[in-house]
């Protein structure tokens, strides 16, 4: 007789802290405490980084621009990003996680994805685990975190958001198809507005609408990401949770507290625009071959432009002229630049062949 041995069921769990940038500045702060505020940006200028949940009940949210926060939120307080600071507080947060489990997979530089199925305690109850995370962070940064559990990233990644903020949920093998057949699919991670607007336009509203479609359909109008949202549909995600992942790009990109119309004025931004990417390239043993200019438009309205060699960007000089070049040919504008950025993608870990791993660094 064979006996077929079944994998034990994972456990993941997605970790997301609650509001972080602003929670720093709060944290830092006590004359920002239970007061609306943006990180980056200003009342006539740029797009808020973060939002704090007092903000976040007027409808201000990341990526919003200023003046249209400023007007939903008449008191809403601007301050200017502290990376630097973001970037220690999220080292000492992964330490913590490194207690646990050795299997981390970083999103951003506030929320990762764990697999605890066999952790560094020896525990049994994944949802324990994260509860001893979360007061962890608590001690040790003064900062709220909230986890959500399951056996895939998927469904993790979802239970995060439940109960938010500072709280945790867990969504289990048994409940997991139902939760995904009940969910609005516009509320699925990787489901962008984008792709819901056209899931709308096949009758997929919801997890039980994307479970009705066959694998055939869903590839046939949905290419590559078929398959996966015809998983997903069933609560299946057979993703690994991934310590080695190489992020996709690196960029930096900058608002201008008056907008340009002159070529040359905005080839001279993107230089520390360039600086600023080849450092962190440079740093992290990164290489890339595709540059990308991403230009915003005073109507914020915006335009991409991207060149990829054969061979990956050679040093900071090579970045800007190629950046610069990319620029030239949206000139002259058809309406004065807000904003610019660059971004080198197309990655490659250790160019130089000596074995450092690569850092997973967000500008």
């Amino acid at each position: 007789m064979t006996v077929t041995i079944q994998p034990p069921v994972r456990k993941i769990i997605h970790v997301d802290m609650d509001a972080f940038y602003a929670s720093v500045e709060q944290r830092d702060n006590p004359d920002l405490r239970g007061k609306p505020l943006a990180v980056g940006g200003s009342a006539a200028r740029g797009v808020v980084a973060a939002a704090s949940y007092e903000a976040r009940v007027f409808g201000v949210h990341s990526a919003m621009p200023s003046v249209t926060a400023k007007r939903r939120c008449p008191d809403l307080i601007f301050v200017p990003p502290r990376f630097e600071v973001y970037k220690a507080v999220s080292q000492q947060i992964r330490e913590i996680f490194a207690e646990y489990t050795a299997l981390i997979e970083p999103l951003s530089l506030d929320e990762a994805y764990l697999d605890v199925t066999e952790n560094l305690k020896k525990m049994m109850v994944a949802t324990e685990i994260a509860m001893e995370i979360r007061a962890r962070i608590k001690q040790t940064t003064g900062l709220n975190a909230s986890a959500g559990i399951s056996y895939n990233k998927f469904l993790a990644k979802m239970a995060s958001d439940l109960n938010k903020p500072n709280g945790q949920a867990v969504i289990t093998p048994k409940n997991g198809p139902g939760f995904v057949e009940a969910l609005p699919v516009k509320k699925f991670h990787g489901v962008g507005p984008a792709t819901a607007e056209r899931m709308k336009m096949h009758g997929i509203e919801t997890g039980a609408d994307l479970k009705s479609k066959s694998l055939q359909y869903l590839t046939e109008h949905f290419g590559k990401s078929g398959p996966y949202f015809y998983d997903i549909a069933r609560g299946i995600d057979e993703r690994q949770v991934r310590p080695d992942r190489i992020r996709k790009s690196v960029g930096a990109e900058d608002t201008f507290a008056q907008d340009i119309d002159d070529l040359e004025l905005a080839r001279a931004e993107l230089r520390p625009l360039a600086e600023k990417v080849w450092r962190h390239c440079d740093t992290n043993r990164i290489a890339g071959k595709t540059v990308t200019v991403k230009i915003k438009y005073s109507d914020f309205s915006q335009a991409t432009r991207s060149r990829t060699g054969t061979l990956p960007v050679s040093g900071v000089t090579d970045l800007f002229q190629a950046a610069s070049e990319l620029l030239a040919t949206v000139y002259p504008f058809r309406r004065p630049v807000r904003l610019l950025g660059v971004t080198l993608s197309s990655l490659t870990n250790d160019p130089d062949g000596d074995g450092r791993p690569q850092l997973d660094l967000d500008l």
